[in-house]
């Protein structure tokens, strides 16, 4: 009978998904089952498909690659284009909203319908939109396609309708904004300039009307040519020919004079009474030499003309530096009166825009501020100070700092978390900013009533770590960790120096944190582990360091154990690893053969210095060389404070390490932790002839069981879930355990070339490789995925099936160093069964079937879908836990799924979620009090604490790459299992709650984010979120508590996005208003002999002139006018329906009765303007009822 229901087992799962030891659990793709159970699992689950829509919520960070810059000096609001397509629209703090053209052309400029709420962007498809930011999220309203020429300039005077649009071949366009239909008034460009003219002026690269008088158009052409355009006499009223090309023109205020800023590194100054040469020709950054010819000069990019009343006109200019000193910064220049001021940034000048006080070109425009756009940071000079200061930034512009390598996500933390972190972080804060506040202030912003602390944690390619406060849609820095400070710095050219050369030594992998207990862990590129411990206090500290060896050696090929078709551990049988709190610690310990063995890759500050206040190394771990061979990367790692136990693991082993006791007290392989019944028949490599970077040969059997075993296992078999197996290491040997026993004990035996475990700052922002998603490509991509991820080539144990190599290209240059997969020919001798651990979780658990009070346990998962179960003794008592070894028990229950273990989460059954236990923070250098004497406090969340019967037992839920399942302690019986997905496989995987309750959330290499119910396993939401994903965003994606979910959508910007329904309907209130109702300032009183003298703009009409009744129609193939969608960005993704019908019917509600609002407050105005007008005009008729003709 038993033989029959393996047979039954074989046709329900494969074997690596099959559950070991457990009633049979198959299921078809994506379909639950419920297997033979113990007892029945009553489970009132209450999320249901409703509960969940996914859309995107706000966007931090600074625009990537950044292209155009615009600003309403009334509304007070920002604007950012990039090349991606994107436009971000910034206002006071809160205020941010991110918006995306569905071309993803580039925008080439922005413009502002200056206190109306609209914005007119022009992008590189020669496309233009009007976009409506009257509501929270600003929608296309219209779309003009030009068809045969290329939008090069683009200009919209202050409150009017018709838009100048300049094209590549010099003509000029004009189009209504209201209609967004195009003029039959066009200024070609052979009307612009004489006949006599040769040669073609070039595309038009300025237009603007005179301040003077708004029927003058000002046309310049980057050939050298400029052109004031009579509009009502259609003529050119003067042309001026420059030899030098021309990059931007800036009016006076008078309208009397411009300025033109040239290619060769000159401004000119013209004067409107003589146009036959320029006025004043200065080269700012252009010395004489002493051959008496000036220095040749770079560009000025662009120039500002701004007047100011009570001192000399700002001249503001980018570029212009003389080419001879090389090495020299891009800088702003700042000319007022006869002083210069050169501001040095860190990167290039994309745009920059003078703030002034009045939206009125023909009035003193009196600058107070210039936003310069860089190519990585946005910032703010204040121009009222004479030493020209810098506003303090309240956006989160530099999450980019250092390249973004890990990110964590933290929801409904501790509410006392986020003020301290602030406060210790604002000791540190940078000084000399501007007093002044922040100018760009538009728009309003509320808290919202759906609000609860959030902290997000993002780690660097240069060691740092930043916690973030992100609670109601925002993001402030709290406080900055610099992790590199805990080592000496690496010597280049010697010793381990020498190979680190210019890498990035201490680029964060991963991070751990507990909110409870404050504990926080770092795990580094070059294999280490730095466990910090928070305090108020400033303290005199030395580090200890722990050197682990985590490495095993070759062996012969593995026979078959009897028990293979049931590697399920016996339970009195089971090989109990032996416990190493005396495991010896050797520092700097060197064999003769090998100058790098028994050394890690850095070197730990031995001495005591004083630390700050805020996080403080306690613990730092490290791996080491053995034989010449560098340690893998840590591929797992978790910590329990109530344990005092931290464990870790790579593709070598595993290490549990007390950070109380300061010792190791675990450090095995994989394999050894299966004792005598592993479930896999592992190979072993023949001894390479030869030290070249390529991989060894595999030995192969002739065994067909051993053949159909590995063409079972998950193509990810060998590889870790994000991070990789190195080809040139070798595979971890079973039969006895293998402790190392310091120098002088047995010595592994290495035979391949080493190289260290880390490139140039492998960041996840600077990763852009597209996944193909078909099923026939799906093994591939992952392998490539991994690949990129680290550098290295491996190989899918199925390689062979495939009968293609796949390159990928890489689109920044920090990983043109990144290996290529290559052909799949050699791949099927290469098929290296090497286990990694790839998770692992504390908590309180049954390590046997016959257990009847849950104990300490470790959740092990490895790449091969393997989970193990290994029991801990931890002493209880205060003084014990100090001084009283931790023992590790024998091995538990063993599962098997499909795929690479993901993620563990407990549930009671009840179905709620069951917390790890933990230590309640206290601060260690706190004074010490004598009547109260400092004792550990925990918090346990025992499997029977919340239910009537005790020892009644708690739900596991494992997520493997491919699978999920459920799992029933004590017994082990496998409750549910869905599997996933067949043709991709799954990133991101965890355990979640939303409304009360509970749910499974996945990110897969597909793109879908999909949730399933717990502990049925129903799958609730399916929605293909990205057609193509890449490896940052595989890299940085993670879910939280209530509904949230986050990546790096560039390497600049962080994403965030929610799938709860209940957070959709309530995003409308918890976002900024982008646009408030204020009142246009009144133009100033020009005078009477100034207005008659100096001509009088106020008398010419615009549509008049540029109207259909005058001007006629366009040409139909000149333009195409595409409506708008006008809808809400959320609403493409919302639930079909009932649901989504209501949120579009209460936006169209929200937005009408903003409408109504404004439309009654214009008429209260009318109405008391009106009342105004009648009252006036009855006083002047009463006061002039009784004179005669000549007394007026």
């Amino acid at each position: 009978m038993k033989k029959f229901r393996k047979v039954l087992d074989g046709l329900t799962t494969s074997s690596p998904g099959g559950t070991m030891g457990s009633p049979s659990c198959g299921s078809a793709a994506g379909t639950p089952t419920a297997a033979p159970t113990p007892r029945d699992i009553d489970v009132q689950e209450t999320l249901v498909s409703e509960n969940f829509q996914l859309c995107k919520t706000v966007r931090h960070g600074f625009t990537y690659q950044p292209t155009a810059l615009a600003f309403d000096p009334v509304q007070k609001i920002l604007a950012i284009g990039s090349r991606s397509g994107g436009v971000r629209i910034l206002g006071r703090p809160g205020v941010d909203c991110y918006c995306q053209h569905e071309s993803g052309a580039a925008v080439l400029q922005l413009q502002f319908l200056i206190n109306e709420g609209a914005l007119v962007t022009a992008c590189a498809d020669d496309t233009l939109h009007l976009w409506n930011l009257r509501q929270r999220r600003p929608a296309v309203l219209h779309s003009l396609k030009f068809n045969r020429e290329r939008i090069t300039f683009c200009h919209l005077p202050f409150q009017s309708k018709w838009l100048y649009v300049g094209t590549e071949r010099g003509n000029t366009h004009i189009v209504n904004i209201e209609s967004f239909i195009l003029s039959g008034y066009v200024i070609m460009w052979n009307k612009a300039i004489e006949l006599s003219t040769k040669t073609h002026p070039g595309p038009v690269v300025h237009l603007s009307d005179s301040p003077k008088d708004e029927g003058k158009l000002l046309i310049g052409f980057e050939g050298g040519t400029i052109v004031q355009w009579d509009l009502r006499a259609k003529k050119a009223d003067f042309r001026i020919y420059y030899d030098e090309a021309i990059h931007s023109v800036s009016w006076h205020h008078e309208g009397k004079q411009f300025m033109c800023s040239h290619s060769d590194g000159s401004l000119t100054l013209w004067n409107l009474r003589n146009t036959t040469k320029p006025f004043q020709v200065t080269f700012p950054h252009g010395k004489i030499q002493k051959d008496g010819r000036k220095e040749s000069c770079k560009p000025i990019l662009k120039v500002e003309y701004k007047t100011s009343r009570n001192s000399e006109p700002f001249v503001i200019f980018s570029g212009g530096l003389s080419y001879d000193k090389a090495g020299r910064r891009p800088a702003l220049t700042i000319m007022h009166g006869k002083a210069i001021t050169v501001l040095e940034m860190d990167y290039p000048i994309v745009e920059f825009m003078v703030l002034c006080d009045t939206p009125y070109i023909n009035e003193i425009q009196e600058p107070y501020a210039v936003v310069v756009l860089l190519e990585k940071d946005l910032i703010v000079v204040d121009l009222t100070q004479s030493n020209f200061p810098v506003f303090e930034n309240p956006y989160p512009m530099d999450i980019h700092e250092s390249p973004v390598t890990c990110t964590a996500y933290f929801a409904d933390c501790p509410p006392d978390i986020i003020p301290i972190l602030y406060s210790i972080g604002a000791k540190h804060k940078k000084t000399g900013y501007s007093q002044k506040e922040w100018p760009i202030a538009g728009g309003t912003w509320t808290l919202g009533s759906h609000t609860y602390p959030e902290i997000i944690i993002t780690g660097h390619a240069d060691g740092s770590i930043k916690f973030w406060d992100a609670s109601a849609f925002t993001l402030q820095m709290l406080y900055k960790l610099k992790t590199s400070k805990v080592f000496e710095k690496p010597k280049l050219g010697e010793g381990r120096g020498a190979d680190l050369g210019e890498e990035d030594p201490f680029a964060v992998q991963m991070v751990s944190w507990c909110p409870h207990s404050r504990i926080f862990c770092v795990v580094g590129i070059s294999a280490h582990i730095i466990l910090y411990r928070f305090s108020k206090y400033d303290a005199n500290t030395q580090t200890v360091s722990l050197e682990v060896r985590l490495q095993c050696e070759p062996e012969d090929i593995i026979t078959p154990s009897e028990n293979e078709n049931n590697p399920c551990f016996s339970e009195p049988g089971s090989h109990s690893p032996q416990p190493h709190h005396q495991y010896p610690v050797s520092p700097g310990s060197r064999t003769p053969d090998g100058a790098k063995d028994s050394t890690p890759f850095l070197k730990v500050k031995d001495k005591t210095v004083r630390v700050p206040p805020g996080y403080q190394s306690d613990l730092v771990i490290q791996l080491l060389w053995v034989d010449g061979e560098p340690p893998q990367q840590i591929t797992s790692l978790d910590i329990n404070s109530a344990y005092g136990l931290l464990a870790f693991g790579n593709c070598n082993g595993l290490a549990v390490v007390d950070y109380i006791q300061k010792t190791v007290i675990l450090c095995i392989s994989t394999v050894d932790l299966y004792g005598a019944t592993d479930p896999y028949q592992r190979l072993t490599r023949s001894p390479r002839r030869n030290r070249q970077s390529t991989s060894g040969l595999t030995e192969l059997t002739d065994n067909q069981q051993s053949i159909d075993m590995e063409r079972s296992k998950s193509p990810t078999s060998d590889h870790v879930n994000g991070h990789c197996t190195s080809p040139t290491s070798q595979p971890c040997s079973a039969g006895k355990p293998r402790i190392p026993m310091g120098p002088e004990g047995p010595r592994l035996t290495r035979r391949g070339p080493g190289r260290p475990p880390f490139r140039k700052a492998q960041s996840a922002a600077c990763m852009e490789i597209s996944l193909p998603v078909s099923h026939t490509e799906g093994h591939a991509s992952r392998r490539a995925m991994l690949q990129q991820l680290h550098g290295v080539t491996m190989y899918s144990h199925d390689e062979h099936h495939s009968t293609a190599s796949y390159c990928w290209n890489e689109r920044e240059s920090r990983e043109n160093s990144f290996s290529r997969s290559r052909s799949s020919s050699v791949s099927s001798i290469d098929r290296d069964t090497k286990e990694a651990i790839t998770t692992l979780q504390f908590g309180e658990s049954y390590g046997r079937k016959s257990d009847a009070l849950p104990t300490p346990c470790l959740w092990v998962g490895t790449s091969l879908g393997v989970v193990i179960l290994i029991p801990l003794s931890i002493p209880m008592d205060h003084e014990e836990r100090m001084e009283d070894p931790v023992t590790v028990g024998p091995s538990g229950a063993v599962q098997m799924l499909k795929g690479s273990v993901l993620r563990f989460a407990f549930l009671d059954c009840n179905g709620a979620l069951i917390q790890s236990p933990y230590e309640i923070w206290r601060d260690q250098n706190a004074p010490e009090d004598p009547d109260r004497p400092r004792r550990r406090k925990l918090v346990h969340f025992s499997p029977s604490s919340s239910q009537d019967a005790f020892g009644e037992g708690h739900l596991t839920v494992v997520c493997s790459e491919r699978q999920a399942k459920v799992f029933l302690m004590p017994s082990q019986s496998c409750l549910f299992v869905h599997n996933i997905t067949e043709s991709s496989f799954v990133l991101r995987a965890d355990v979640v709650s939303l409304c009360n309750s509970v749910c499974l959330a996945c990110f897969c290499a597909n793109g879908h984010v999909m949730t399933l119910s717990l502990p049925s396993l129903r799958p609730l939401m399916d929605v293909n979120y990205l057609p193509l994903t890449d490896m940052r965003i595989a890299r940085t994606f993670c879910f939280t508590n209530e509904g949230q979910a986050l990546y790096l959508s560039s390497p600049t910007e962080i994403q965030r996005i929610t799938y709860s329904q209940e957070m959709c309907d309530n995003l409308q209130e918890m976002l900024g208003e982008l646009f408030t109702p204020i009142e246009t300032p009144e133009a100033q009183n020009r005078g009477f002999l100034k207005g008659f003298f100096g001509g009088n703009a106020h008398t010419f009409d615009r549509e008049e002139l540029f109207g259909e009744a005058a001007a006629g129609k366009a040409s139909r193939s000149l333009a195409q006018h595409i409506p708008g969608q006008g809808g809400v960005e959320g609403m493409k993704v919302a639930a079909s329906g009932v649901v989504g019908d209501l949120a579009r019917a209460r936006i169209a509600l929200d937005e009408r009765g903003q409408r109504l609002g404004e439309l009654e407050e214009r008429t209260t105005l009318m109405m008391t303007s009106a009342e105004t007008f009648s009252k006036h005009a009855h006083e002047l008729m009463l006061k002039c009822k009784d004179k005669k003709w000549y007394q007026f």
